[in-house]
């Protein structure tokens, strides 16, 4: 997935069409995209690779208490691994154990993490089938008690023991919940399946204070080959929003973060040497 106007570089992906995109990430439910086959023909069209994301709903919840809701969680990422198949992809990713902003007041329980670890690993084998990899991405305490740490995903990977579940990981989530966010990457080397860029305002990458020198020059040393993909929000729909406290404009629109954001990732990339200067 080499950059066409960056030969000899990493096959971190970085794009040519437009203002440099080459790829999208999707976010995916049981309704959306509306039209699966129409999607994949445009993205087709216009030359752009993808990824799918997607976030389990509350009466999905892999870890509730509810056998049911349990079930309908595992059909859920069940679903979303075969759309992303659909759609071409061949990555998922997100807090693909536990409802967003379900929370019981208390940290996860033994048992939790096995209705997780059983539910992950039913989900994966279909996508083994299908050619997809799932990564499970730790969030924040103000989102989920359940899976906080790179150190807990690296368990919860080794626990599902499936060469298709790997560990997302998202610079917004670790600013927040590791001591030294890159150490904390490096120490997942061998189990990162996905990595998203976000300031630590979910704001346009490079215009706070994320350590972005040691997160590029780290994902160069470990030899990352997976995606970039930049997650922020410009006018959010009101669901996302209210998920994501997202109360204020992050940035003006969705075309400035993303061209501002490419350049940025671009920039720094060359200077960790992932690409030719």
């Amino acid at each position: 997935m080499d950059d066409p106007d960056e030969p000899g570089a990493r096959s971190v992906t970085f794009a040519h069409q437009g203002m440099g995109l080459r790829w999208v990430e999707l976010f995916l439910s049981l309704n959306e995209p509306a039209n699966i086959s129409e999607m994949r023909h445009i993205l087709d069209r216009l030359g752009l690779d993808r990824t799918t994301c997607a976030v389990l709903p509350r009466d999905a919840n892999l870890v509730s208490t509810d056998p049911d809701v349990r079930a309908r969680g595992v059909a859920f990422i069940r679903t979303c691994v075969e759309r992303t198949s659909e759609l071409g992809g061949q990555v998922i990713c997100g807090p693909l154990y536990s409802a967003l902003g379900v929370m019981t007041g208390k940290g996860r329980t033994d048992e939790e993490w096995k209705w997780a670890v059983d539910g992950l690993a039913a989900a994966a084998r279909r996508g083994q089938d299908l050619g997809v990899v799932l990564c499970v991405e730790p969030i924040n305490r103000f989102e989920t008690y359940f899976l906080n740490t790179q150190a807990d995903a690296a368990s919860l990977v080794h626990s599902i023991g499936a060469p298709n579940v790997k560990i997302h990981f998202h610079t917004f989530h670790a600013n927040i919940e590791e001591r030294h966010p890159v150490d904390s990457l490096r120490s997942i080397a061998a189990d990162l399946g996905h990595v998203q860029i976000s300031e630590n305002d979910r704001g346009t990458p490079g215009t706070g204070h994320i350590d972005w020198k040691g997160v590029f020059s780290t994902l160069d040393d470990i030899g990352y080959d997976g995606w970039l993909t930049i997650e922020s929000f410009a006018q959010p729909e009101p669901d996302l929003a209210a998920a994501a406290a997202i109360w204020r404009d992050l940035v003006s629109s969705g075309d400035e973060l993303a061209s501002s954001g490419l350049r940025f990732m671009k920039q720094m990339s060359r200077e960790a040497g992932m690409l030719p200067t």
